[in-house]
């Protein structure tokens, strides 16, 4: 069997409504060694740009260039007919002050490990007539260790991720697909509890909430029930997305969705528009958000990505002989 390869490169300018140099890089590589597994790896690279660091006094202390990256190395396997599941591990270096002394305290840049995991369930089924697919998907990502900025301060979670998604794919007629889906996202780490205004003990009482200095498994299972509110702001701890998404012939493309976020909890709401082109082993993929209020730093943000499918060049070569 003729093993498969893909390449991806991804750039998004970022909040390039407040400044102009802030942009993430992403690059993947797959490859399927046989018809029930896969093997990747992939590096993200983000960069804040240019930024002048200043002391409480507004003394000039140099300017600083600060980026974090992550390398990851995943497997998928299928493990049975609808089901299949995955994992990765992945290398987190932060390098955000350029090792300035803060408070007394000199910086450093932090670093993490991290592993995800991840199940996979999709099945054939027919809706109203038309033959169709249903799928749905989860993972938890980023289970990993803490990160720190300075030998003496408190390690701080990384953003570790529950996310579940179903989606259904209506095959319309022979060229024409069109699908729906729905993506529920939650932060399994602590949330920041209410504190008193007096300190007992050289500590703040906890007036309500649960205490964050925590282990990191400790963390994701707390993080179900800590919320100072109650169930009510658990539940505006869930990121909710949903969209729909049109091809023609496996070839082009159209989508639209919308990302909603509690005021409370970030209030990051946006819809998105993208459109994908396929042409023998090239791909590329466009995405434009437009957020729901006027003068958002998320204003003309735009994502591209070109992938490569080598597969594609050995299948026409195929056919030629």
């Amino acid at each position: 069997m003729t093993k498969k390869i893909g390449v991806g490169i991804s750039y998004t300018p970022w909040l390039r409504k407040l400044v102009p140099d802030i942009n993430l890089a992403y690059v993947s590589f797959y490859t399927k060694p046989n018809t029930t597994s896969a093997i990747g790896a992939s590096l993200r690279y983000f960069s804040l740009g240019n930024i002048d660091f200043t002391s409480e006094n507004g003394e000039p202390m140099g300017s600083y260039k600060p980026n974090e990256f992550a390398v990851d190395v995943a497997y998928s396997r299928k493990l049975g007919e609808e089901f299949s599941g995955g994992i990765a591990l992945r290398y987190i270096h932060s390098s955000l002050t350029g090792g300035i002394t803060v408070g007394g305290n000199a910086t450093k840049a932090g670093n993490s490990v991290a592993a995800d995991i991840s199940f996979y369930y999709n099945t054939n089924t027919q809706v109203a007539g038309k033959d169709a697919v249903f799928a749905a998907g989860f993972a938890i990502t980023n289970i990993g260790s803490k990160i720190s900025y300075t030998d003496k301060g408190t390690k701080d979670f990384i953003p570790i991720n529950l996310r579940l998604g179903p989606s259904l794919k209506l095959k319309l007629n022979e060229f024409n697909d069109l699908s729906f889906l729905v993506d529920f996202n939650k932060l399994l780490v602590p949330t920041p509890p209410v504190y008193s205004d007096s300190v007992s003990n050289n500590e703040y009482l906890i007036l309500a909430g649960k205490d964050p200095n925590v282990g990191v498994a400790q963390g994701i299972f707390q993080s179900f029930g800590d919320a100072p509110g109650g169930f009510k702001e658990e539940l505006r701890e869930i990121n909710i997305g949903g969209g729909m998404e049109y091809w023609y012939d496996n070839q082009f493309a159209l989508r639209a969705g919308y990302f909603y976020e509690h005021k409370t909890k970030g209030n990051r709401k946006y819809f998105t528009l993208g459109a994908s082109l396929r042409y023998n082993i090239f791909g590329l993929d466009f995405a434009y958000l437009i957020p729901t209020e006027q003068r958002n730093p998320l204003e003309n943000t735009l994502r591209f990505t070109l992938s490569f499918n080598f597969d594609s060049i050995k299948g026409s070569d195929n056919n030629n002989e």
